[in-house]
């Protein structure tokens, strides 16, 4: 994750602990008394942020519940996206990294066997030469503001 998506994340983690928590939950009748020092009194029902009313999440138990919890994410405004990258965006990487030097013309050489050349250039590039190049991408969003950053 780049510095960008690190200070998103942290805009949204703060906004996050700044919310009041619950002091206590009465289990028998499901009551939360709220921080009455925020201005929060009695509210009735499950816990405000789950799976801890009483305290707030960690840092890393913040980001893996917006990985895994869609209705979590929404609430904090904040979407955190990884995927593998697509055959076209490891064309595009081994092209910048000089790896591939006549992609139009290495397309009809290997034709159908295309997207197995691709993947073997992109495995033989990262074993046998060391070099480090991206194999997934990273999406953070927070705000109706996203960055991107391959990994």
């Amino acid at each position: 994750m780049n510095k960008e998506q690190q200070e998103l994340l942290d805009e949204a983690y703060e906004t996050y602990t700044n919310y009041p928590l619950a002091t206590i939950q009465d289990h028998h009748t499901n009551i939360l008394y709220q921080n009455l020092y925020k201005g929060w009194c009695i509210r009735i029902g499950r816990s405000i942020v789950s799976p801890h009313p009483t305290r707030h999440l960690t840092k890393e138990e913040f980001i893996n519940k917006y990985k895994t919890d869609s209705e979590f994410s929404e609430r904090w405004g904040l979407k955190i996206e990884e995927r593998e990258l697509s055959l076209d965006e490891k064309e595009w990487v081994l092209e910048k990294t000089n790896c591939i030097n006549d992609i139009e013309n290495d397309r009809i050489i290997y034709g159908h066997e295309w997207e197995k050349y691709i993947e073997r250039q992109y495995d033989g590039i990262q074993s046998n030469q060391g070099i480090k190049i991206p194999t997934k991408l990273i999406a953070v969003t927070h705000n109706n503001k996203t960055i991107e950053s391959y990994e």
